[in-house]
């Protein structure tokens, strides 16, 4: 049975539909009015488990990203995917109003930094208030790999976030993540792959956990890219397989551990705690 809950919250006021197994639109409501539209998908069980911000790529929120929110569902998480250019199409449309995927790209690339944060906080906000959700990560892919390890700088409560292929921060920024950062990377990727040595340095200097995979035979945007594919190659779909195992595994981590402290105690690595001072 569909289950309604309306939550009032400091973002303004919102309801929460949603049904075991299910998958569908929301609207979030951040501190500025400002209205997201997401797509929810959260699994059969209400076991309380971790909540999953996924960060769309600089296409916005396509089908592609949607699959990935469900197929976390399928796998005993909640997801929500926020459209973050909710608004700023056509019309005052979201990422479907665009024409092309190159219009969206290049609305996404002039987005506002502080709006990004704005709308990421009331999606944190929007997952805390759900029964089922015991604590909160972000992921992201491509640009959206490189927003989730900067709202990581930005955003205490989080528990652990997953970076696929996303530059990092400044680092004077990682200086403030109180959380542990898990990297996805492909092995033909140049332009990424030249960025790490500098995170890592700077993860290092700020005592943050920075643990990073590189998957053979694949490049920048591997998950989508192989997911679509029709016939990958055997190392592609093993790299593919790979990422997405770690991934789960690391969730799984997540879940066994108590929810993040309100006073101020946050996981640093699985079963490890960094004071927020």
């Amino acid at each position: 049975m569909r289950r309604r809950i309306v939550i009032p919250l400091l973002c303004g006021l919102f309801t929460v539909i949603s049904q075991p197994g299910a998958a569908e639109s929301v609207e979030i409501t951040t501190e500025t009015g400002r209205i997201v539209t997401a797509h929810l998908a959260v699994p059969e069980s209400d076991t309380p488990t971790v909540g999953v911000i996924v960060i769309h790529e600089n296409r916005g929120l396509t089908d592609w990203v949607k699959s990935v929110a469900e197929r976390l569902a399928e796998n005993g998480y909640v997801a929500v995917a926020p459209d973050l250019l909710s608004g700023e199409g056509p019309n005052g449309g979201a990422t479907e109003s665009f024409a092309s995927s190159d219009a969206a790209r290049t609305a996404i690339n002039s987005l506002d930094a502080d709006q990004i944060t704005s709308d990421l906080k009331a999606v944190t906000k929007y997952l805390h208030a759900l029964p089922s959700v015991a604590q909160v990560s972000v992921s992201g892919f491509c640009w959206g790999g490189s927003q989730s390890f900067r709202f990581a700088t930005n955003e205490d409560s989080l528990a652990a976030a997953y970076v696929f292929y996303g530059s990092g921060p400044p680092a004077e920024d990682i200086a403030r993540i109180m959380v542990p950062v898990y990297g996805f990377y492909a092995e033909n990727d140049a332009r990424i792959n030249a960025t790490i040595p500098a995170t890592q340095e700077a993860t290092a200097a700020a005592k943050v956990t920075y643990e990073i995979e590189t998957y053979p035979g694949v490049g920048h945007a591997f998950l989508r890219s192989v997911a679509e594919a029709e016939n990958p190659s055997e190392v592609q779909q093993a790299s593919f397989d790979a990422a997405w195992t770690r991934f789960l595994n690391r969730l799984a981590g997540q879940n066994a551990l108590t929810p993040v402290s309100p006073q101020g105690k946050l996981p640093t690595t699985l079963g490890e705690t960094k004071d927020n001072d």
